[in-house]
């Protein structure tokens, strides 16, 4: 016997309308109205389909990370640490300025904007950037042209630093130019040789 009616619309396509409306406008400025517009579906199919507006966006979120930001986990495949950082700062300017993306980052935008009321949504994109700066330091622990005194976790707090500087300026209005100058700038100093 079947589990009931199938559904009437693409969940792959849904979720992408809602993670651009997410990254568009934050979770916290994202209505139910907003995202039931946009992904063309009605509420209860929507709590049907994924939940809740936080459980919704846990899943966009999971989407974010491994499609247009899985930049990120690409970069820990380079060869060295300086191309790590290379393809981690470059990434977050073509994301974050993109000319099919909303400006910024979906995971900055939100954690940026959220009140008490949003709490948890907040921690799921600060656990997911958490889980990022991780990874980016056991990658950096392997490394064997990491430059003398540059601590691992450190340096892996400051590449998220910039990334998330990237995110900002480019929400700001910020042109991909800037942003590749301030790449390349801070590459440079990260990785320069002593005189």
């Amino acid at each position: 016997m079947a589990g009931g009616r199938p559904r009437a619309f693409d969940v792959d396509a849904a979720l992408d309308r809602a993670l651009e409306v997410f990254w568009r406008q934050g979770y916290e400025g994202t209505s139910l109205s907003d995202l039931t517009a946009a992904m063309g579906i009605n509420r209860p199919s929507l709590y049907a389909a994924f939940g809740n507006k936080e459980e919704l966006f846990a899943k966009v979120l999971d989407r974010y990370i491994t499609g247009p930001g899985a930049f990120a986990a690409e970069a820990l495949t380079a060869p060295t640490a300086r191309e790590v950082v290379a393809r981690m700062v470059g990434g977050a300017v073509e994301l974050t300025t993109g000319p099919h993306t909303p400006p910024g980052c979906l995971s900055v935008n939100s954690v940026h904007a959220c009140g008490p009321a949003s709490a948890p949504a907040r921690q799921a994109a600060i656990a997911a950037r958490k889980a990022g700066e991780v990874a980016l330091r056991r990658r950096f622990e392997q490394a064997s042209d990491l430059p003398a005194g540059h601590d691992p976790a450190t340096l892996a707090r400051l590449v998220h630093t910039i990334t998330d500087g990237i995110a900002v300026q480019a929400a700001s209005g910020r042109g991909r130019d800037e942003l590749r100058q301030i790449a390349d700038l801070a590459l440079g100093a990260l990785f320069s040789s002593p005189s």
